[in-house]
């Protein structure tokens, strides 16, 4: 029904944002990776949508871009997982950081979320693993308008030095996807080597 909602951001709830379109403010459910990206109230924002129909409700789910509304949609789809679990895992789980949980099939992590158990966790992994290919991994090699806000353009350029920094890190006994999120947070440009990103992603992991 909607493909996305543009305009300036009113408001910032718990788990709600505020967009005035059309001259509608329209309530928009995101998870916490969201609002740890928003511009400031008053600030033009695109949120790309999920409109969800059920007896008791209407409600408009939203996200940044279109790779993680289909991560979302692509939850919808494992049994027993509804908006509402959906929403619960990619709030304590960037869609870049559950994508790596489901291929190294890190049933711990998407386990973290509240309301999913281990057995729900698997199910996931089991239902996704083959829907998820390993170039999703790093989104910074997207183009376009939908590239991760939260990824620089230089991550793309020392991809290479990333990706060996995750292997040693693994190598190290840490799971993929903590491996990944400690690279995520080092600070690189196209001079950086692996050695250095290895080195401040292990401070940040041991911090």
């Amino acid at each position: 029904m909607f493909s996305y909602i543009k305009g300036p951001l009113m408001e910032v709830m718990e788990n709600i944002v505020v967009v005035e379109a059309g001259g509608i403010g329209w309530n928009i459910h995101v998870p916490l990776s969201v609002l740890e990206r928003l511009p400031r109230t008053g600030e033009e924002v695109r949120i790309y949508t999920s409109f969800q129909v059920r007896e008791d409700a209407m409600t408009l789910y939203g996200f940044l871009n279109r790779q993680d509304l289909q991560m979302f949609r692509m939850l919808l789809g494992v049994n027993g997982i509804g908006p509402k679990a959906a929403l619960g895992i990619l709030s304590v789980m960037r869609p870049e950081e559950l994508r790596i949980a489901i291929i190294s099939e890190d049933a711990k992590s998407i386990a973290y979320a509240p309301g999913i158990g281990p057995k729900t966790a698997k199910r996931v992994i089991l239902d996704l693993k083959d829907k998820i290919k390993m170039e999703d991994v790093f989104p910074g090699e997207i183009s376009g308008e939908d590239m991760e806000p939260a990824v620089s353009a230089s991550m793309a350029a020392v991809g290479g030095a990333a990706r060996e920094a995750v292997e040693a890190l693994v190598a190290l006994g840490y799971s993929l996807s903590e491996a990944s999120k400690a690279v995520r947070q080092v600070p690189v440009d196209e001079e950086n080597t692996a050695e250095e990103v290895l080195k401040a992603s292990l401070k940040y992991l041991v911090s």
